[in-house]
């Protein structure tokens, strides 16, 4: 029907660009306000999650979409990472490294994938690398990678300025809690990224020998 049809997509156009208006809110409250920013920032990022979920049921996808989607995220991990940096200043070498690995990454298999005809950077080959395909094959793992990784910058922002409610008496807030569960999360997604980055530099160098060879 097309007044429904309609309906759902003018329903994710403002899910996917509401999610842009409040991570700009969670930036302009981090040097001001922990809880709003915070709060904001982890809205934004469940906002992707539904979107992306919404897309696929409605068969609405779209190139632009995907494109917005992935650089919203780069951004948005960006930005909390440059404020991370300030906060934690002994750190400072290691956030650089994973915003460097987390865009890098990204934008190379992106390259790759669109250069090799796929859709978006999540269309890969399923024949290729076993952990991107797990990765990018299953919706669960997928979902698991990104908030353990969101939680866990966003837990340690939230550790500058408090424990948070506290769950083990002596011990822990719930900032720390979610910390020391998203921590594994994060490391390993830091290595899917590595791999992300080797495989595209190969796919990409791959391209470049098959095109010599086709005009030899």
């Amino acid at each position: 029907i097309p007044g429904v049809k309609r309906f759902h997509f003018v329903s994710l156009s403002f899910a996917g660009y509401a999610r842009i208006i409040f991570a700009f809110v969670a930036f302009y409250f981090m040097p001001t306000s922990h809880i709003i920013a915070s709060f904001f920032y982890l809205l934004s990022g469940f906002l992707d999650a539904f979107d992306g979920y919404a897309a696929r049921a409605l068969d609405q996808g779209t190139r632009f979409g995907a494109m917005l989607d992935m650089l919203t995220d780069r951004c948005a991990t960006m930005c909390l990472l440059v404020n991370l940096a300030m906060l934690y200043p002994e750190s400072a070498l290691w956030f650089q490294l994973s915003m460097s690995l987390d865009v890098a990454s990204h934008w190379l298999h992106l390259h790759s994938t669109v250069v090799k005809g796929g859709e978006s950077h999540k269309t890969i080959d399923l024949s290729g690398n076993p952990i991107l395909r797990v990765y990018y094959s299953s919706r669960t793992v997928l979902f698991i990678m990104c908030a353990g990784n969101e939680l866990f910058y966003c837990m340690l922002y939230l550790l500058c300025f408090g424990e948070g409610p506290e769950i083990l008496p002596g011990q822990a807030g719930l900032y720390r809690l979610v910390l020391w569960v998203s921590a594994p999360i994060a490391i390993t997604k830091s290595l899917i990224s590595l791999v992300h980055l080797i495989c595209a530099s190969c796919n990409m160098a791959a391209l470049d020998v098959a095109e010599r060879a086709k005009r030899k």
